[in-house]
């Protein structure tokens, strides 16, 4: 069946439907899918409860998604809170807001602004990101990677009294890429081509190929040259 024979869905107010695959999916309230769902395009304006994987060629997350298994997308725009208990596999994600997952996140590129928390590896071609709050990730592998440090977010009142009051950072184990530019970072190792260690980071050991730039207020336990 052509996606454009695929049935549309749209869900208004307080819902409930069964998953399938659909051409569109629009949501407007508080919604729960039960199942597996895939579309071509998905918006969710409200708050949404996923009983099951998600996928979708182009996805916009307006609100707070809740989802028992993997979503997997196109391109992603995110203006709030996504809490996944499985993996995430996509392109591109753009957000605004706070993605949790209890599994890893590969992605092409991820861009914007807030607060991730990724419990397995974080792979990526290129992270550009600023940080809302207390990130972290077990393992980041990159090709190109710049964290900033950003003021409050707007967004986190969606989530009232459920955010940390933790210091504003990014803590991993491994941090690995060609080209790594970083601020407010906390990690065991950080390994790469072009290391730039800013303002605000605590890095046990760096190991660099290419060059190695450490800030006068960063803490580098030891820094090695290895071999291309």
């Amino acid at each position: 069946m052509e996606k454009n024979e695929l049935p549309d869905l749209v869900m208004d107010g307080v819902n409930t439907a069964a998953g399938g695959r659909y051409h569109s999916v629009s949501i407007n309230g508080v919604s729960k899918i039960n199942g597996a769902l895939s579309a071509h395009t998905y918006s969710c304006d409200g708050v949404m409860k996923q009983n099951g994987d998600l996928s979708a060629e182009e996805l916009e997350m307006n609100g707070t998604l809740n989802l028992k298994g993997n979503l997997q997308v196109g391109g992603m725009k995110l203006n709030g809170v996504v809490n996944g208990e499985g993996s995430l596999r996509g392109e591109r994600c753009e957000m605004d807001g706070m993605l949790k997952l209890k599994g890893n996140c590969e992605l092409e590129e991820l861009t914007g602004a807030g607060v991730f928390t990724v419990g397995g590896l974080l792979s990526a071609g290129r992270i550009e990101f600023g940080l809302q709050g207390h990130s972290e990730a077990v393992e980041i592998g990159v090709e190109s990677l710049v964290i900033r440090k950003k003021g409050n977010a707007a967004w986190g009142r969606l989530l009232g009294g459920m955010i940390p009051k933790l210091k504003i950072g990014l803590r991993a184990k491994l941090i690995e890429g060609d080209m790594l530019d970083l601020e407010y970072t906390s990690a065991d190792v950080v390994r790469g081509g072009t290391v730039i260690i800013g303002q605000g980071c605590s890095i046990g050991r760096v190991e660099y190929r290419t060059g190695l730039t450490v800030h006068p207020d960063a803490q580098v336990g030891k820094e090695e040259k290895i071999g291309e």
